[in-house]
């Protein structure tokens, strides 16, 4: 799923190049990228698919060559993730029936390859010939308000279980007595069933989905796929994978893992794991200019720059620092959660 604009994290994401397609943490490698290639031990090149926004999709093809071009499936506008979801998995249905698919964004972080590779190796060998859906869940490391959480008996690394509850994101004490319970997990947002399960479940779900999806179908790799999408995607309901299925169906299950995940989806998530100077300064400078950022007196910042003018700082404490394509944002690290309303374009 690549179709979202990471606005929490202007002016590095924006609408017009959004967090996915960006170098975010110096590795030379953009996060769709990185998240293909901790992918390929259990799935071969040509056998990725991206969802995305029509504008989008020339980039998916710059950054991810290797995907066959009828695998790039254009959303006219977006839906959300679970007409998103419908639409990949019904195409993908018609030519591979017996399909075992991973759902996954494309702008999160892994550091443990090795234990990830692990969970979803065993979350596919749990749904490939049966109707259970496994979600990935994150052993927490904290009491994060940031995420939403799941509810598990038996929480035990690497171990396929059955799912009692979803929670929304909680407050700082519920999130500490989460964590304390040791029974809940983090939701990644990371989905493995197979495309028998997800279609059956969507049709009892979501039937309006299902049904416009059953009229698009015809369609399908034919030269008139792009007109119908265009015309008809839009009709579908406006309504996340885990609201449509995740907490209706009996049929939920996690596995358990820490393989050192981060959604990004903030500067302080994506601060976590920038390397830090010896005042807590994490500093990230690509593009033509290198990396001229020169900090005075600061600490506890993160400073993300396009590499296309020098950065002088003097005196910052617990701050974000942003320069990209001409854009600037100075801000508070405990005022992060008004970006999105700060970065707002004015009437």
């Amino acid at each position: 799923m690549a179709g979202g604009i990471g606005s929490r994290l202007w002016p590095l994401s924006t609408p017009e190049m959004p967090k996915q397609f960006i170098d975010v943490l110096g590795t030379g490698k953009s996060l769709i990228r990185l998240t293909m290639e901790r992918f390929l031990p259990v799935c071969k090149p040509e056998h990725f698919w991206v969802v995305t926004s029509e504008r989008y999709v020339a980039t998916v093809k710059e950054h991810l060559p290797e995907v066959p071009d009828e695998q790039i499936l254009a959303e006219p506008e977006p839906r959300n993730t679970a007409p998103c979801i419908a639409y990949a998995s019904w195409k993908i249905r018609a030519k591979y029936p017996d399909a075992n698919i991973v759902v996954t964004p494309s702008d999160a972080l892994v550091l443990d390859h090795e234990v990830f590779t692990d969970a979803i190796s065993k979350a596919l060998a749990a749904t490939e010939n049966s109707d259970a859906i496994v979600t990935v869940g994150i052993t927490p490391t904290r009491p994060e308000t940031g995420y939403g959480y799941i509810h598990t008996a038996e929480p035990t690394p690497g171990k396929v279980v059955k799912v009692l509850e979803f929670k929304e994101k909680p407050d700082r004490a519920t999130a500490e007595k989460y964590l304390a319970d040791g029974a809940y997990l983090w939701n990644a947002g990371i989905f493995v069933w197979n495309v028998r399960t997800i279609t059956s479940e969507l049709r009892a779900h979501a039937p309006q989905i299902a049904g416009v999806m059953d009229a698009l179908a015809p369609s399908f790799y034919t030269d008139r796929e792009a007109a119908e999408v265009r015309t008809h995607f839009a009709e579908c309901e406006k309504i996340s994978i885990d609201y449509a299925v995740m907490e209706k169906s009996p049929h939920i299950h996690t596995v358990a893992c820490n393989p050192r995940w981060s959604d990004l989806g903030s500067w302080g998530a994506l601060k976590e794991h920038i390397p830090a100077d010896a005042d807590g300064n994490a500093v990230v400078a690509v593009g033509p200019g290198g990396s001229d950022v020169r900090l005075f007196d600061c600490s506890g910042c993160i400073v993300h720059t396009d590499g296309t003018r020098t950065v002088v700082l003097q005196g910052l404490k617990d701050s974000i620092v942003s320069l990209r394509n001409g854009n600037l944002l100075i801000c508070k690290l405990s005022e992060e959660q008004h970006i999105k309303e700060y970065s707002t374009p004015r009437n």
